[in-house]
């Protein structure tokens, strides 16, 4: 089981650049791991491609399907006391926003203590950078 930030679950949902790269790693392991706001930032990236014109709207049923079937099948850590203390410390001493930090944090928690246990799939520059700082293997890194 892999810990994904919503950067690399987009591509699963829409054809990018980095969706081939997404697919592969998910078809290696198919268990994932969420933070349990990942869905409304995934639909918030969606939402941004569409008003940027990245997303046309006949895609954004389709991309928004996908994530209800992803949704179905991952396993999500619940937003408890312990992640929101972890991201108050993470926003301090790395250059993360709140919203990759409470994502790091709940990948923090659910290593229970043991980051070397929980591989990180990240595109986000920033989130793998934090997320090696703090001991966690990533699993791709280059984003923006």
């Amino acid at each position: 089981m892999r810990f994904w930030d919503s950067s690399a679950i987009v591509p699963l949902l829409v054809g990018e650049a980095r969706t081939e790269a997404a697919h592969a790693i998910a078809q290696e392991d198919p268990v994932m791991l969420v933070w349990w706001a990942t869905p409304v930032e995934c639909v918030s990236a969606l939402a941004r491609l569409e008003r940027q014109g990245d997303l046309d709207g006949s895609a954004m049923p389709d991309a928004l399907e996908r994530l209800d079937a992803l949704g179905q099948g991952w396993n999500e850590v619940q937003p408890v006391e312990a992640v929101r203390r972890a991201a108050r410390r993470l926003v301090r001493v790395h250059n993360l926003r709140a919203a990759d930090a409470l994502q790091l944090a709940a990948a923090v928690v659910a290593s229970e203590g043991d980051a070397a246990s929980l591989e990180i799939v990240t595109f986000d520059d920033r989130v793998a950078e934090a997320a090696g700082r703090e001991g966690h293997s990533v699993c791709v890194r280059s984003g923006r």
